[in-house]
C-alpha cells in the first residue's frame, strides 16, 4: 500500500467535450511536478448532453486514478463541486475548472505553501486574457463583494483553489444549497494564501456560463453573504416616508393657504407611480430571500448523482 499522502483535484464537467482530450493529459503531467503524492481526478458531469461522459468513461479504463461521477442533470457548476468534494479523499483538494484557462501547473506551488501550514490556497486572477464585457462584468462583481459582502475579498476574484481536508469536511457538513462556493471558503476563515496568475483565454470549445447563470451567482452570493440589500430597502424606505410626509405637509399648507396652486392629477399619478414601482422592486428583493428559505427548509439536496464510477467499478 503506498504511503504517499493524496492530492484530489475536482472538475466539474459541462459540455467540455473538446477541451477533455487536452485536460486530461495536462493533468496527469502533474505527476512528474509533485512525485511525492498520489493523485486521484474527480470529475463531476453536470448533466452534459454531448460526448463528454464517453471521452472520460474512456480515460477512466486506462487510469484508476480517474474517478467519473455523474449527475442526473444539470445543477450548476457550484453544485458539481460539492459532488466531487464528497468523494474526495486527499489530504488535500484542488478544484479547477476544464476549460484550462487555469494553468493546473500552479497546484505545484499551491502545495508547497499547503505544506507549510496553509489550509486555503487562492490562486487569485492579476488579469484576464478576456473580452471587455467579460472583463466589466468580473470586476463589477467582485468590487461589490468586497465592499458589501465580504471584506477583503481578492480583486480579481478565484475559483481556482487548494484546499486541506479539514476545510473540504467543513464544506461538506455545511451542505449550503444555492450558494458560491468560493465565497463560502472564503468565509470560513481559515489560515490563506494567495498566489496570482493571469487567466488566460478560452482555446477550445465555447464556455457555457451564460448571463442568466451569472446573474444567479450574483444574487446568490448577495443573499448568502450580504445583508446590504436589505439595509438598503429600510434605508430607502425610511427616506421615501420622510419625503411622503413632508411632500403632505406641503399639499395641506397650499389647500389652507392657497400661496401656490395645486395641478392635482399629473404629481398624483406621478407619486402613485413611483412609489408603486418602488414597493415591486423591494417585493423583489424580499422574495429572492424567502425564496431561498423556502428552498433551504424543503432539505432537498443540492445535487442528485446518478452513478459514480470509482475504483472497483
Amino acid at each position: 500500500m503506498s504511503t504517499k499522502r493524496r492530492f484530489s483535484i475536482v472538475i466539474p464537467i459541462y459540455f467540455n467535450e473538446l477541451n477533455i482530450p487536452h485536460t486530461i493529459p495536462r493533468l496527469k503531467r502533474l505527476q512528474d511536478l509533485i512525485p511525492t503524492f498520489d493523485l486521484e481526478f474527480i470529475f463531476v458531469d453536470d448533466g452534459s448532453k454531448d460526448k463528454s461522459l464517453e471521452l472520460l468513461l474512456t480515460e477512466r479504463e486506462n487510469d484508476t486514478r480517474i474517478k467519473v461521477i455523474k449527475l442526473s442533470k444539470n445543477f450548476g457548476s457550484m453544485s458539481a463541486i460539492q459532488a466531487g468534494l464528497q468523494h474526495a479523499t486527499g489530504d488535500c483538494v484542488g478544484i479547477i475548472s476544464a476549460d484550462l484557462q487555469d494553468p493546473p501547473e500552479l497546484f505545484e506551488k499551491m502545495i508547497e505553501s499547503w505544506e507549510k501550514g496553509n489550509k486555503v490556497v487562492l490562486a487569485t486572477r492579476s488579469g484576464r486574457n478576456e473580452g471587455f464585457s467579460q472583463r466589466l462584468f468580473s470586476n463589477s462583481y467582485y468590487y461589490l463583494m468586497r465592499r458589501f459582502a465580504l471584506k477583503g475579498y481578492p480583486n480579481g476574484g478565484f475559483d481556482f483553489v487548494l484546499l486541506d481536508k479539514q476545510v473540504v469536511t467543513e464544506i461538506n457538513k455545511i451542505g449550503e444549497k444555492n450558494t458560491n462556493i468560493m465565497s463560502l471558503i472564503y468565509w470560513l476563515g481559515y489560515s490563506q494564501d494567495t498566489l496570482s496568475y493571469v487567466r488566460q483565454e478560452r482555446e477550445h470549445g465555447k464556455s457555457k456560463w451564460t448571463l442568466s447563470k451569472k446573474v444567479k451567482l450574483f444574487v446568490d452570493s448577495f443573499v448568502s453573504f450580504s445583508y446590504a440589500p436589505i439595509r438598503v430597502m429600510s434605508v430607502v424606505g425610511i427616506f421615501t416616508a420622510i419625503l411622503s410626509f413632508l411632500y403632505g405637509l406641503f399639499v395641506i399648507y397650499n389647500a389652507l393657504f392657497g400661496s401656490i396652486p395645486l395641478q392635482g392629477w399629473a404629481t398624483i399619478i406621478a407619486l402613485i407611480t413611483f412609489l408603486l414601482g418602488l414597493i415591486m422592486v423591494m417585493l423583489g428583493i424580499i422574495g429572492e430571500y424567502l425564496w431561498r428559505i423556502l428552498d433551504e427548509s424543503r432539505k432537498r439536496p443540492a445535487f442528485i448523482i446518478d452513478k459514480a464510477y470509482s475504483e472497483g467499478d
